[in-house]
């Protein structure tokens, strides 16, 4: 009697693993390879006009040594928020590191022109020198999580950052992202992978985060209270849209990415622990901006979804971040 129910109680742990087992992969992801059109760029020609397509670099090839800082700004329908962000970065970056920055506007299949609005401020606005920012155009929407990985993948500089369209994080603090992980490299001799993520953790108890509405604090500690469960329990901020990194951390995380939502800030963390990347967490100073693409509920919800299902793939053996994702090019 002891014997049976002991396969009983063994049998129903292996169907209930099986069924997890399926159910993380029906819900698993898995990125689309990238259309031709999206291994090349738009910059402006000295007189202002749209340049003809120019090959992006080959993903993850080294730094050519002529900029030290690339700019990633995923974009989706941002000719109202743009200017705003642009002001804030590109006059520091002028500032701080003439002629050694380049920025990616990544257009997510953007329908009001985010990729001439681009431009046009670019050279009548800030007269940035051709190729100083550079649009890549997407075919078809990948979310903000595609854009970013597709970006950092072909940047030209030692380190690269991705921001928000919004401007939401002050561009400045930049500096401390950029000085936090040199000084990583600085500490070991060498440039080993390293990443220096933006943090409003400390500004839990503030205005910004105390007048926004009863929802979106319920709903943000809830992510907050998953994160924490499933595992990743050193970070305190993984949602920051602000995190920097250089060359070698780039090539060892994202071409191993699969998620490509809004929860794809979690799986880059993820696969930075796995492989034992540095990861520094750096207070910055951060408002709440008006505009946000994200739908409160059906978002959240997802982000939830895929958290979980993000986490249970490593631990499943689903996603592996030994492996390649993206293999050819449509």
């Amino acid at each position: 009697m002891v014997r049976t129910l002991i396969l009983v109680a063994l049998g129903l742990v292996v169907v209930a693993l099986l069924v997890l087992y399926l159910l993380v992969l029906l819900f698993s992801h898995s990125p689309r390879n990238p259309f031709e059109s999206e291994l090349y760029f738009i910059t402006t020609e000295k007189d202002g006009s749209k340049s003809a397509p120019l090959p992006l670099p080959v993903a993850n090839s080294p730094s050519d040594g002529t900029i030290e800082l690339s700019v990633v700004i995923p974009c989706y329908n941002e000719t109202s928020r743009l200017k705003l962000m642009f002001d804030d970065s590109i006059n520091y970056l002028k500032e701080t590191l003439p002629d050694r920055f380049e920025i990616l506007i990544v257009d997510d299949g953007s329908k009001d022109s985010t990729d001439s609005y681009a431009l046009d401020l670019a050279h009548n606005t800030y007269n940035l020198k051709p190729g100083q920012l550079r649009v890549i155009k997407f075919e078809e929407n990948r979310g903000k999580g595609g854009a970013v990985i597709h970006g950092l993948q072909h940047i030209r500089g030692e380190y690269g950052i991705f921001a928000d369209a919004d401007g939401a994080s002050s561009f400045k603090d930049m500096s401390k992202l950029l000085a936090q992980v040199k000084n990583v490299e600085n500490k070991n001799n060498d440039k080993i992978p390293a990443i220096a993520i933006g943090s409003r953790a400390h500004m839990v108890n503030t205005d910004a985060v105390v007048k926004r509405s009863f929802i979106r604090n319920f709903l943000m500690y809830g992510l907050h209270m998953l994160v924490y469960v499933f595992g990743i329990r050193q970070i305190k901020d993984t949602q920051c849209g602000f995190k920097l990194f250089n060359k070698s951390s780039i090539a060892l995380i994202f071409p191993f990415m699969h998620t490509e939502g809004w929860i794809f800030d979690v799986e880059i963390l993820i696969i930075a622990l796995r492989k034992g990347i540095s990861v520094s967490e750096v207070p910055i100073s951060w408002h709440e901006v008006d505009g946000s693409k994200m739908d409160l509920a059906r978002d959240s919800m997802n982000m939830a979804i895929d958290l979980v299902v993000t986490r249970m793939a490593y631990i499943l053996g689903i996603y592996k971040d030994s492996v390649v994702t993206k293999t050819k090019v449509e």
